[in-house]
């Protein structure tokens, strides 16, 4: 099993449960119009206390200027009153990636592809995990020497 690259929560601190991204691919390159395949589970918590989970397949941009964010693929998962809740349960997940953008390490600009799960739970509180990965193969960006 992979290791999470981020996990944070939002609120006030409590016990945190446990996330598992695993993509099909050990490197995590993909190209455009090739299917991201992988399973997500949460442990450590009390299945009665996840109140929905979300999956995205996103994109966000980092560095100088404006940073932005567009998400291509969501997926929302609720708990449902009259049956036992089985958002806890590993769930498999499959996605269509687009022609762009592709990522990118530039000097000025970073554009990251992601699988970012999103926890609920009861009690108001929510935590974030993400899974990072490659769309595309554009050679790293290199400063101009004068």
């Amino acid at each position: 099993m992979t290791t999470i690259e981020r996990n944070y929560s939002v609120g006030r601190p409590m016990r945190e449960p446990l996330f598992s991204i695993v993509l099909d691919k050990l490197q995590r390159v993909y190209q455009p119009g090739e299917a991201l395949r992988g399973e997500y589970q949460i442990d450590a918590i009390d299945p009665s206390d996840l109140r929905a989970v979300e999956l995205s397949v996103l994109w966000y941009s980092e560095g100088k200027g404006e940073e932005d964010l567009a998400v291509h693929y969501f997926e929302r998962l609720t708990a449902e009153n009259d049956e036992p809740p089985t958002l806890h349960e590993l769930h498999r997940f499959e996605v269509t990636l687009p022609n762009s953008p592709l990522s990118y390490e530039g000097v000025f600009i970073k554009i990251r592809w992601c699988v970012r799960l999103r926890v609920f739970l009861r009690q108001g509180k929510d935590f974030v995990s993400e899974r990072d990965f490659q769309l595309g193969e554009v050679p790293f960006a290199q400063p101009v020497q004068p």
